[in-house]
Formats: structure tokens, C-alpha cells, sequence
């Protein structure tokens, strides 16, 4: 059989770049079985195959509607069923990933003046979970549906030694109980490795601590979560004991636009206090030499301040702005008349305690 895979996202994307691991465990599958596979980067030539496997990771990803009703399609993934995707079979889930998928993809890629380095989780990276699972049942979560935290697979099942780096998906691994054995045989590797997903902070003890800012082989900056406001008191607590252990760049995920109390309820009251919230909780980052890097739910679409959302990511999200300008001196380093100025002006007009206690807060490494 001659099978086409499809990483909707590396299609419906700009500079996507990441591989999909169920397009890569797929086609290893497939070329067990001995199908010739494609990975197919459009959908014009589609009715060349017997079968079509399609993929996607992320919900806004477009698939043109045509395509998923052709009668050879098979598709799947959490872009397609958020928290209901059906999970692929035992014998393609735990089926060593095809590292190879997308190497005709990276030679285009490098031919149309890519650096390589941009390609590394393409190239030098092995990816794949070993643990599955959450405690905290969020309810924006494609994890929702989780109690707890297990062993999902070992290292051996991704591991490519040839490769430089391994990247690991899980979705909190100091939630599952056997953690240090998850560490152990990743530094057993003596390659170097980090966690894709925010790490969950609040988990942390001096013992996590001591493996994951001195004993692990760690690649790039340590990522956490800082999802609610909330959580406040006790991310301060943890965020002390991550100082006392170590001065190394920390980053956290700071998610906002949700109503955590009534999903899917707003009023500009509650818009007004998710700004401040955001504010706040970059500003406990600051005090703690920490880098935010903010994620917008989908439904900061709806807010009177949507302009607000898009100019504190664009701040916070480039360090090299971040670390050495206020969010004010961001707006005016745009123009005076920029859209960006427009939105903090209107913003400071209606909130303007919000803005006085925040606007002109200043990241400092001393």
C-alpha cells in the first residue's frame, strides 16, 4: 500500500517546527508492515494513495473539510478531539518513532535559507513521553480527564543515542511517583535532555531541585507553569527554594484569557482583573529574576482589551525587549501612534490604577 501522512500543522502553520511523534510512530508502523510512506506537505495530491493518515496537535489548525470526508482518511490527535482523542493502538503507541519522516522536509527547508539549528528537533533530537498523565484535572487542559500520573513508556522506546539531545512530552513528571527513576535513566544517557511541557512548580522539593538543577545533563532554560494567580503563595514559596538551589534562567508559561472560576463566562470586570492578574503574576516573575513567556487562551479574542493580550506577549515573549524595557517603553519604542501605543493608551484610560501600578515595572538581573 502506498500511505500518505499528514502533519496538519506543519501544512496550516507558519514556521511550525516541530514533528508530530504519532506521524513519526505511524510511518514506522506502516513501513513495518512493508507500505511505501510519504510525508505528504499539502493536499493536492492526496488521491495518489491508498490510505491517508492525518494528524494535528493544535485545534485552530485549518484541514480543508473536503479532504477529511474522502473515503481513504483516517485522522486523529488532540487538534481534532482535544481532551477526547482516541489514543493510537499499543503496538503503533510504544513502536520506536520513524526519525526519517521528515528529512525531505528539512532539506527544503535548509534550500530555502533556514538555519539548521532551527531544524534541530528535527534533526537531533529523540522525542517521546515517559510518563503520561496529570494530577490537576484543569479545566483548559487536554489533560482534564486524568487523576494521576504513571509510567508510560521507558527511554529505550525513543532513545536514538546518534542524536544530540532528547526531548520529553510528558505532561507533569513530578506528579508520577517514580520521577527519579525517570532522571536516573536520562542521565544514565549522558546525553542532554529537558521537558517540552511547563514543569509544575509547584511540585517542587529541595530533592527535585537537587536532580534537575545538579544532577541533570539539562538542555536550554528550565520551563514551569504559572497558571492562575491563585496559586500565588505557594509559586513564591517554590520559586524561593528554586533560588536557593540555583541563579540559572527560569522560565514560566503564564497562561491567560480563561475564567478558571466559569469557563466560557466573561464581563469586562472580569477582563480588566485578567490583565491585572497577568501583570501581577509577571511582575512575582520579575522579583524572582524569572522569564515570562505568556499564552493566550482562545477566547482573549472576545476581550474589549484583545489589543492588550497581543502587546504583553509581543513584550514578555522576546526577552531581549523584556530584559531591558518597561511594558510602557515597549509601547513607545513601537511609535507614538502605534497600534501597540493605541491599545495602552485606551487600556490606561479605563484602568488607570492597573496601569499605574504596572506599566512601568523594569526587569533587573541585580
Amino acid at each position: 500500500m502506498k500511505i500518505a501522512i499528514v502533519d496538519a500543522d506543519l501544512i496550516g502553520r507558519k514556521n511550525h517546527r516541530f514533528p508530530n511523534l504519532a506521524c513519526m510512530k505511524l510511518s514506522s508502523y506502516h513501513k513495518m508492515l512493508g507500505n511505501d510512506v510519504v510525508l505528504e506537505q499539502n493536499y493536492n495530491n492526496l488521491h495518489n494513495y491508498d490510505k491517508i493518515l492525518i494528524s494535528k496537535v493544535f485545534t485552530d489548525t485549518v484541514v480543508p473539510e473536503e479532504v477529511l470526508n474522502m473515503k481513504n482518511v483516517e485522522y486523529g490527535g488532540t487538534g481534532f478531539y482535544y481532551d477526547k482523542a482516541p489514543k493510537l493502538p499499543d503496538d503503533i503507541e510504544h513502536i520506536f518513532p520513524d526519525y526519517h519522516l521528515y528529512d525531505d522536509f528539512v532539506k527544503e527547508q535548509i534550500k530555502k535559507g533556514v538555519k539548521p539549528k532551527d531544524l534541530k528537533e528535527y534533526t537531533d533530537v529523540s522525542i517521546g513521553f515517559t510518563t503520561r498523565g496529570c494530577i490537576r484535572q484543569c479545566k483548559f487542559c487536554v489533560n482534564q480527564n486524568y487523576k494521576k500520573a504513571s509510567v508510560h513508556s521507558r527511554i529505550e522506546e525513543f532513545y536514538d543515542p546518534t542524536r544530540k539531545y532528547i526531548c520529553l512530552l510528558d505532561d507533569n513528571i513530578f506528579a508520577c511517583k517514580d520521577w527519579k527513576q525517570v532522571f536516573d535513566e536520562l542521565i544514565a544517557t549522558g546525553h542532554k535532555f529537558y521537558f517540552k511541557q511547563g514543569m509544575d512548580e509547584r511540585l517542587l522539593t529541595d530533592e527535585k531541585c537537587e536532580y534537575l538543577f545538579n544532577k541533570a545533563n539539562w538542555y536550554g532554560d528550565y520551563t514551569f507553569a504559572f497558571d492562575n494567580i491563585k496559586d500565588r503563595e505557594i509559586i513564591e514559596k517554590k520559586l524561593q527554594i528554586i533560588r536557593e538551589h540555583t541563579d540559572k534562567q527560569c522560565r514560566f508559561y503564564v497562561f491567560c484569557g480563561f475564567n478558571h472560576n466559569d469557563p466560557g463566562i466573561y464581563s469586562d470586570e472580569f477582563w480588566k482583573n485578567d490583565i491585572a492578574d497577568l501583570f501581577e503574576r509577571i511582575s512575582i516573575l520579575m522579583k524572582y529574576k524569572c522569564l515570562p513567556y505568556i499564552m493566550r487562551y482562545m477566547d482573549y479574542e472576545k476581550s474589549p482589551f484583545r489589543g492588550m493580550y497581543i502587546d504583553i506577549a509581543r513584550w514578555c515573549n522576546q526577552p531581549s525587549f523584556f530584559k531591558k524595557k518597561t511594558f510602557r517603553e515597549f509601547c513607545i519604542t513601537n511609535g507614538k501612534e502605534s497600534s501597540c501605543m493605541k491599545y495602552a493608551k485606551y487600556f490606561e484610560q479605563q484602568c488607570p490604577d492597573i496601569a499605574e501600578k504596572y506599566y512601568d515595572l523594569r526587569f533587573t538581573n541585580k
